[in-house]
């Protein structure tokens, strides 16, 4: 071997220890900052309650602390795997997996949501990496809307959310497929290329191993992701809290109506698939129906992804595509819940 391939064999070594070192500290800093500011919270937050003494208070805080709580594991793990498909899995697969047919692409690209999840914020920058290889635009926005809407560790988490009601992992799977599936069907029938703005190659940094990518992806989707949590936690407790209950009657009174609300509130909040079965739970004052539009409707539209579309895709595109996902997400929402719930 000679020097030079001492000194390239070297420079990697340095680099693995160093990647390692980083990786380390970063747990080790990270795990500390949740364990104290766990601490922290589990101590204070009662006592602030109690200093406080109004209950409003009180309630308020057990219904954040319990949505956070159970939300921050499957978000963890939805970010875990999330990061390792964009580092490992070589794009191409999609290619040659996929039929050559736009109408069977799209539910193939649909359906391969299920084992090839990813949370909402990951699945535009894959959309676009996946057209720019060549798939087709319709089943590439197929895959966008039901990887993280269908993917098991939402499907889980929906579960232990609704514990001895399996009808409504049911729901969402079959209301969040088959609307992934419509707006594919719908994006090659009647969607327009002068809609849709490809979005240029991003320039990957000199030296990036697929390790690095790795932990940027696990960094970025996690804090990125956790932070909305946070709010969409906050956003529902105010919302159980504040809202008077002879309010709330008048929205549940009808299921249409009740359904709608849910919809929009699912826009507004802007909570992690991963996560929002938590928060689609607590509000337990709405039927399932409408519980059930909350969780369709939030993994393939809100504010974070509208934002993510128009940057992406074009503003024109995002208008057009998030407003008949809302629409196509409402209606699969009732229409499977009438069936199944």
């Amino acid at each position: 071997m000679s020097a030079r391939d001492h000194a390239l064999a070297r420079g990697r070594l340095t680099d693995v220890v160093r990647l390692v070192a980083r990786t380390v500290v970063h747990v080790v800093l990270g795990g500390s900052a949740l364990v104290i500011v766990v601490t922290v919270a589990g101590l204070l937050g009662p006592a602030l309650a109690l200093d406080l003494y109004t209950p409003p208070v009180a309630a308020w805080w057990t219904v954040f602390t319990a949505v956070v709580v159970q939300g921050i594991p499957f978000l963890l793990l939805g970010a875990l795997v999330s990061a390792a498909i964009g580092a490992f899995v070589p794009e191409r697969v999609f290619t040659r997996l996929l039929p050559r047919s736009q109408a069977l692409a799209v539910p193939v690209a649909g359906a391969a949501g299920v084992v090839l999840p990813g949370c909402e914020c990951a699945s535009v920058p894959v959309a676009g990496s996946l057209m720019r290889r060549g798939v087709a635009p319709a089943a590439a926005l197929a895959f966008l809307l039901s990887a993280p809407a269908v993917n098991p560790v939402v499907l889980v988490a929906t579960s232990l959310a609704f514990p001895g009601n399996p009808q409504m992992v049911v729901a969402r799977f079959a209301a969040s497929l088959g609307t992934a599936v419509a707006m594919g069907w719908l994006w090659a029938r009647f969607g327009r290329s002068g809609w849709l703005r490809l979005p240029e190659a991003p320039s990957a940094g000199p030296g990036t191993s697929r390790t690095g990518s790795f932990m940027a992806g696990i960094q970025h989707d996690f804090l990125h992701a956790g932070g909305f949590l946070v709010l969409g936690s906050a956003a529902a407790a105010t919302f159980n809290i504040t809202v008077p209950r002879s309010l709330l009657d008048v929205f549940t009174v009808s299921v249409w109506v009740s359904v709608l609300l849910l919809a929009v509130l699912a826009v507004v909040l802007c909570v992690c698939s991963e996560a929002d079965a938590f928060v689609a739970a607590s509000l337990s004052q709405f039927g399932p129906v409408a519980q059930l539009a909350f969780m369709v409707v939030g993994p393939m539209v809100d504010l974070k992804l509208f934002a993510l579309q128009a940057g992406t895709f074009g503003r024109s595109f995002a208008v057009r595509f998030s407003s008949a996902t809302w629409v196509v997400a409402v209606v699969s929402s009732v229409l499977v819940g009438w069936w199944v719930l």
